[in-house]
Order: structure tokens, then C-alpha cells, then sequence
């Protein structure tokens, strides 16, 4: 039997039958990209299931569970299998393979954990935030700018389960990168979780970069010569999404200093001190995002500072031209009573000597308001 079918039989979906179409449609397609972030061509959540010894990767094509047990027997490699959205029927075959506890099973199924690691016995749990920026051509009040999703790891003496949520993180290209240094993937389970935690980590400051570059256009939008017509929702939303990346940013550092500093029996001490690298690398997003934040709040306050003068240049400005209009307004009002006995009612020059006035009253109403700067 394949490992694929072995991997269809484990999920709960190896029934003769099924096996069958699998080896149909595998000797009828061409070869596929397991490592493909999508789901599994093979109709499951698998993505990838491999075996290394020394840091080599074994040829596919043996028996899973003959794999595993060989591991265990000789004491000898790992095996790594990567999911995609498992469900619970998907993972039980695997969580009994593996040994896996079952609330550390019910967490990485249903996602939507907080970044942690915690030991189950002899396995570490460790649930990562992944994060992605999404490109855009202008933000908007209603731009989304970071995507995250989630990287369930299970980690034995000789096995990695690696399940992921959303639809970014593929660890393909990592896998990659890890088959191309025997010698540090020679060093067991326990690399293939840094490798994944310094991943996600990296994956945080080039997000954190990227979000940068839009806080600086905010910048400069507001600071320009009509700063107070811009929109304060980019400035909310730009606060929104920092919120999420801070989330999945800030609660790690806790399990990393865990895994760089306390003894677990999976991670040796080799291991730990390309943890504490990586828990360097996480306190520098952590000061860059509480940063952005202090950044974005003197933003938004000198947003609100810009709409306040603007209104009141706006108060001014109807003030005078008030001030301006209310003496025409008086003298008309006066003469337009209707009383016999005004004085100049009469008069020849009356109206003009009235116009007169109200013109020069006017310009140096008028006058002196613009020289304060009212008009």
C-alpha cells in the first residue's frame, strides 16, 4: 500500500474502494505539489507526509504506519505530516497514530487559538498566529491590510504534525529550505519547530514593514496643506488591523522564552539557543507595533487638532463677514421705519450720504478683520 492511501486509511477514509480510485487517479494524473497550500489533491486534508533519517528525506512509497513504528524501533528519524484544515473525522485516525491528547486535538481541529505551547507527556503543542498583508492599491476606511490564519505543531520524539488554518502559510517552501540543511533538520523534531517559529516570525516583521509604509502615507496625508478634509476611518481601520497583528504578536513571546529558556524534553539544548535568536527577532515586531500604535494615536490626535482649527477658521471667518453685514443691516433697518420725521429723510444727498457710510463702515470692518487674519 502507498503512503497516500496509507494516510486515506489513517484519516478514516481507506476503505478498499477508495484506495482503488486513489491509485487510478494517481497512475492517471500528472504528478502533483503536495506541498500546494491549497487542500490535498488526494481529497483529504493531508498536505505532505515525509521521512527523514539523518536529515535526509526518505523516498515516498512505504507504508505509514510501517513508518512510523520503524522510526520508533531503530530509534532512528521522524516523520513530518502536514494538514490543511483537518476535520474531526479527518484527525482522529492521525490523533491515535500519534498519540496526540485529545484537547490539544480539539484545539488544533477547530483553530482559532491563542499563540501558546504546552506538554502532553512526551508531546509539545505549540499553536502559532500566521499573517499576511494584503496588498491594496489605496487604503480606505474599509481596506483589509493583515490576513492571519493559524499553524497547529505537534511534536514528538520522532514525529511532526504540522495542521494549518487559512488561506496563507504554506509550509512548502520551508520545507524546502530545511531539506537543502541536512544538518540542522539531522537535529530532529525539534528544528522543523523552530524552522516554523522563526518562519512565522519573520513573516511578522515583513508585515509589520509593510504596514509601515502605509501609517507613513497616513503620515503624510494628514500633515499636507488640506490635512483636515482627510478621512479619519483610514486612521481607525490602519488601528484595527494593527490590533489584530498585535495579537498575534504580543501573546507569543511567553511560549517562546518558554521553549529558549525552560528544560522540555523535545527541544535540547542545541535547539534552544536558535529559539532565544528567534525571541529576539519577536521583541523587535512587539516594539515596532506598540510603536505604531503610539504613532497612530499622535496621528489621529493631530487630526482632530487640524479639524478643531479648521472649524474654528471657519467660526472666524462667518463672524466677520457677520460683523461686516450687520451694519448695513442696522442703518437700513433704521430708515426703512417709515417715520415722517428722520433726519436726511428729505434731503437730496440722503441716500447717497447713507451708501457712503455703510461702504466705508464696511471696508474698515472689513480692513481690520483681515488684518487679524479673521478673513
Amino acid at each position: 500500500m502507498s503512503m497516500a492511501g496509507n494516510l486515506r486509511k489513517v484519516t478514516g477514509l481507506g476503505r478498499v474502494g477508495g484506495l482503488r480510485r486513489v491509485a487510478r487517479l494517481a497512475r492517471r494524473r500528472p504528478r502533483v505539489d503536495l506541498s500546494h497550500p491549497a487542500r490535498s489533491p488526494l481529497g483529504t486534508s493531508v498536505v505532505n507526509c515525509v521521512t527523514y533519517r539523518d536529515g535526509v528525506r526518505i523516498p515516498a512509497g512505504t507504508d505509514l504506519v510501517d513508518a512510523v513504528e520503524r522510526v520508533r524501533k531503530h530509534r532512528d528519524g521522524f516523520v513530518w505530516l502536514g494538514l490543511h484544515e483537518p476535520t474531526d473525522r479527518e484527525f482522529a485516525g492521525i490523533a491515535e497514530l500519534f498519540d496526540l491528547h485529545p484537547l490539544a486535538v480539539e484545539d488544533a481541529v477547530e483553530a482559532h487559538q491563542r499563540p501558546k505551547v504546552e506538554r502532553y507527556g512526551e508531546t509539545l503543542f505549540a499553536v502559532f498566529k500566521t499573517v499576511c498583508y494584503v496588498e491594496h492599491e489605496e487604503l480606505t476606511a474599509t481596506s483589509e491590510v493583515v490576513d492571519t490564519g493559524e499553524i497547529m505543531v505537534f511534536v514528538g520524539r520522532d514525529f511532526v504534525v504540522t495542521v494549518r488554518h487559512g488561506r496563507h502559510g504554506s509550509l512548502g517552501p520551508l520545507r524546502e529550505e530545511l531539506e537543502s540543511n541536512a544538518g540542522q533538520l539531522a537535529k530532529g523534531p525539534a528544528a522543523v519547530l523552530h524552522a516554523i517559529a522563526d518562519h512565522v516570525v519573520d513573516d511578522y516583521l515583513s508585515v509589520v514593514d509593510s504596514v509601515q509604509e502605509d501609517i507613513d502615507q497616513v503620515e503624510t496625508d494628514v500633515f499636507a496643506e488640506n490635512g483636515a478634509r482627510a478621512d479619519p476611518g483610514r486612521i481607525y481601520q490602519l488601528k484595527r488591523e494593527l490590533l489584530e497583528l498585535k495579537r498575534a504578536v504580543v501573546p507569543l513571546g511567553r511560549p517562546l522564552e518558554d521553549l529558549a529558556t525552560r528544560p522540555i524534553q523535545v527541544v535540547g539544548p542545541e535547539i534552544q539557543a536558535y529559539f532565544r535568536d528567534v525571541s529576539d527577532h519577536l521583541h523587535r515586531a512587539k516594539e515596532q507595533i506598540a510603536a505604531f500604535d503610539e504613532l497612530l494615536n499622535s496621528i489621529l490626535q493631530a487630526h482632530l487638532a487640524q479639524v478643531t482649527v479648521a472649524q474654528n477658521e471657519d467660526m472666524r471667518k462667518i463672524t466677520a463677514w457677520a460683523a461686516v453685514i450687520a451694519v448695513p443691516t442696522m442703518v437700513c433697518g433704521v430708515y426703512g421705519m417709515n417715520f415722517d420725521h428722520m433726519p436726511e429723510l428729505h434731503w437730496r444727498f440722503g441716500y447717497g450720504l447713507m451708501m457712503g457710510v455703510i461702504s466705508l463702515a464696511c471696508l474698515v470692518l472689513y480692513r481690520g478683520f483681515r488684518h487679524n487674519g479673521w478673513l
